[in-house]
């Protein structure tokens, strides 16, 4: 356990107010001073932000390694990043939800597409859409409990005048939503 902080000067607090202390006390903001002795912090004080769509673990070429992913997580811990919302990895990064001084993570498993419609590498592919029940299932499993699924594509080998088409009928998916609940 770690010395209480009063952080004085302007306070940035949720609502857009701006308060003139506030205290951090086992790491967590306080309006109540702490009963033994802390160390002051004069300044700016903003509370950590949010990247809602990080990919954790990913790269050009589909999964990182380990010591990669790590890096990835610092550079958003270092920017200010306190909390990340991973949108999916082919790298299992549950690892990370066990480091305090890396951002806490939300997380989702892999993504879910059909073959040769997502980026190479990236995604579980699917090569029945009978499968996506199951596979939404385990990826909500396997993650906190969301899925990112690739939900459209455009098929390139139906030439210049293809468009953006479901990958998924409507009745698979909505099976695989009640699925992934």
């Amino acid at each position: 356990m770690s010395q209480p902080l009063h952080l004085t000067g302007t306070v940035v607090v949720g609502d857009g107010a701006e308060l003139d202390e506030v205290w951090v006390v086992d790491g967590r903001l306080t309006l109540d001073p702490p009963a033994g002795p802390a160390r002051t912090v004069e300044g700016w004080v903003l509370p950590g932000l949010v990247d809602v769509h990080c990919h954790i673990g990913l790269g050009p070429g589909g999964a990182v390694t380990v010591e990669e992913a790590e890096v990835q997580a610092r550079t958003d811990r270092d920017a200010g990043t306190l909390l990340v919302r991973d949108a999916g990895s082919p790298l299992d990064t549950r690892w990370v939800q066990d480091r305090p001084d890396l951002p806490r993570l939300i997380r989702a498993g892999r993504h879910l597409a059909r073959p040769r419609r997502y980026l190479r590498h990236f995604g579980r592919e699917l090569a029945d859409v009978a499968e996506l029940p199951r596979a939404m299932a385990e990826e909500a499993a396997s993650g906190d409990g969301w899925v990112k699924i690739v939900a459209d594509w455009i098929d390139r080998s139906e030439g210049a005048d293809s468009d953006l088409r479901p990958l998924w009928p409507a009745d698979v998916l909505a099976e695989g939503v009640a699925a992934a609940h």
